[in-house]
């Protein structure tokens, strides 16, 4: 088979990688790639969003299975235009998509279908969101309803933030239109974990769960990021909780779009907030997230071509994913900056040495080639996995891994795993 996967980033480098190990693959390409990516596939300079490019290189290569990483391509109808031409295609349609584009849709759908999510308001006039606020006190949380690369969330913890986010957002637009609506809504108190399933639009495979970090300091402090590292499996997601998510939300929500006429295919990834042992859904995403799926593919032991291809084909009625029991951490090097203003262009070194280390992966997100020298390319640059025979160990390599590699700026949590610790 010849595979196309979609994408630049970290999750997409992991993707390639599990996808090299399956048996059923001749050639691996990837549009556009980074430098870590180029390794395993040949990277293809169309970028993501350019769906018409893409269909034309698929037909005109005769692949057979293409693999959207992003969001974006998904919003933009990428399924849609490839089922058009009937190309063979991982990913949620468009209407299934509006799930992450829209966090109101998404809102909406919980609320009306009873599946547990914190209390909200919807708002287009930014004084009726203050006179929301006001009424219900802080600290609250104010979302961008479109998409903002994982960073239209805020928790405002005074009614004065509260006002200068929803200028930001709404006035000043500083996530273009995405900020137009926003969702307000009350702030849930506990800890997040990531729930993953696969879904054909009648049976699903739910994955282990993960936990992301979404503050780019120690301690989670600071703006939230597209994630600054992930672990899986955490502790607190014992089976009793995964029996709760599965039953209260992921199963209630596959049946709730069936209802609504939409067939979901793909990932379907609930950000979810445990309070006292009862999971609360944050966000729903419609693809792999970003960092959650490089902890997973280092435990996945199933080949993922195999599970992709009956989600596509409609046939994941009795297909089973095999995992490690051993635990797995990806930790973000990032950017100097990042989440703001950074510069890129600094040669990276130690990542040869890496390759000579056991049980640790980095892979790449943001890089690419410079004068036969791989340089940061992104605000998240690297992110270095390691697998263990215990969390410990596993925390223990992602860091040594991470004591190897440098460039100017670099920096990163030292916290990842540590809730899981205690």
């Amino acid at each position: 088979m010849k595979i196309l996967v979609v994408g630049s980033g970290g999750r997409e480098h992991a993707l390639v990688w599990k996808i090299a190990q399956s048996q059923l693959v001749k050639k691996i390409y990837c549009a556009p790639g980074n430098a870590g990516i180029s390794e395993q596939a040949e990277c293809v300079s169309i970028q993501a969003e350019n769906i018409q490019a893409l269909v034309n290189f698929v037909k005109n290569n005769r692949i057979d299975l293409t693999v959207v990483g992003p969001e974006v391509p998904l919003t933009l109808g990428i399924v849609d235009e490839f089922a058009k031409e009937g190309l063979r295609i991982f990913g949620s349609d468009r209407a299934a998509t509006r799930l992450e584009g829209s966090k109101i849709f998404a809102k909406n759908l919980m609320k009306n279908y009873k599946i547990p999510t914190a209390e909200f308001g919807v708002f287009t006039d930014m004084d009726k969101a203050m006179d929301y606020i006001l009424e219900k006190g802080t600290p609250i949380v104010i979302k961008a309803d479109g998409l903002a690369a994982g960073k239209g969330v805020v928790i405002a913890n005074s009614i004065s933030e509260a006002r200068t986010v929803l200028e930001d957002m709404m006035i000043k637009k500083v996530f273009s239109d995405a900020g137009k609506k926003v969702v307000v809504e009350e702030c849930l108190s506990g800890e997040e974990i990531s729930y993953l399933c696969v879904t054909d639009g009648e049976d699903s495979l739910d994955m282990p769960p993960c936990q992301d970090h979404k503050r780019v300091f120690d301690g989670d402090r600071g703006p939230n990021t597209g994630g600054m590292g992930a672990y899986s499996p955490p502790p607190l997601a014992g089976p009793e909780l995964i029996n709760k998510v599965s039953k209260e939300i992921i199963i209630p929500m596959l049946d709730a779009l069936k209802k609504e006429g939409i067939t979901y295919k793909g990932v379907l990834y609930a950000g979810l907030m445990i309070v006292r042992g009862n999971p609360y859904v944050l966000e729903f995403n419609c693809r792999f997230g970003d960092p959650e799926t490089q902890p997973l593919m280092m435990r996945l032991e199933s080949d993922i071509v195999e599970i992709m291809l009956a989600v596509t084909d409609g046939n994941l009625s009795g297909k089973k994913f095999k995992w490690s029991g051993k635990p797995s951490v990806s930790v973000v090097m990032a950017s100097g900056g990042y989440p703001g203003e950074y510069k890129k262009g600094y040669e990276i070194t130690g990542l040869e040495d890496l390759k000579r280390t056991a049980d640790v992966v980095a892979f790449h997100a943001g890089t690419a080639f410079r004068d036969n020298k791989v340089v940061t390319n992104g605000g998240r640059v690297l992110n270095v996995t390691a697998i263990g025979n215990t969390l410990k160990s596993a925390v223990e390599k992602a860091y040594e891994a991470c004591s190897k590699i440098r460039w100017e700026g670099v920096h990163y949590r030292m916290d990842i795993a540590a809730k899981g610790l205690k």
